[in-house]
């Protein structure tokens, strides 16, 4: 019996595990599109929030987003409705997958993720002689 060992059989595995982890709060809300099998966008609402008072960092494949928004301490609401405090959330990413790009549009802020695999760990097609 002969077992071959796809690296990309587990993408969509590793994903859904990586996005579906426990998290201590569902704020802000979020979206993860998938453009095709090595490019997906992460999409938070992030309504209020400047791009200078949002923080993205990866380290050791693990992508953070801060943020702090400075509430009005002189405004008075009738209503507040639109959520304003500070948050982190934290993401594991698959492996070979980096953050590209980040960009934020109308309140929404996008994170492109792709995925890079090394030449030495794509499948190679092996001639016969």
């Amino acid at each position: 019996m002969v077992i071959f060992n796809d690296p990309f059989v587990s993408l969509a595995h590793e994903f859904e595990k990586a996005f579906t982890q426990p998290v201590k709060t569902n704020y802000p809300p979020y979206n993860v599109k998938k453009i095709n099998d090595d490019h997906f966008v992460m999409e938070f609402a992030l309504a209020g929030f400047s791009r200078g008072g949002v923080d993205i960092t990866v380290e050791k494949n693990v992508l953070t987003i801060k943020a702090e928004n400075e509430e009005d301490k002189d405004a008075t609401y009738v209503y507040k409705g639109i959520a304003s405090r500070k948050f982190s959330r934290s993401f594991t990413l698959p492996e070979y997958f980096e953050v590209e790009d980040a960009s934020m549009l109308h309140g929404i802020l996008y994170i492109d993720l792709r995925r890079h695999i090394p030449e030495e760990k794509k499948p190679k097609k092996i001639a016969i002689r």
